[in-house]
């Protein structure tokens, strides 16, 4: 499913991140990769915040459309 729909507060694993080979080194060199876990902490306007190992992360609702979690 993805991480837009994603059930707040739960943790979800990512399995595939589907946008450009820019942006995917870009998540990448941020912790968001294949097998990572994220839990998102609230949902507002089209923007989710994530908790991702031991930082926080705004993703908009483009980009939370494309990482695909399970």
């Amino acid at each position: 499913m993805p991480l837009i729909v994603a059930p707040i507060n739960r943790p979800v694993k990512v399995m595939k991140i589907l946008t450009d080979d820019k942006t995917k080194k870009h998540l990448e060199s941020l912790g968001v990769t294949i097998g990572s876990e994220i839990v998102i902490l609230s949902q507002s306007g089209g923007s989710i915040i994530c908790k991702i190992k031991d930082g926080r992360m705004a993703f908009d609702k483009n980009l939370a459309t494309k990482i695909l979690v399970a």
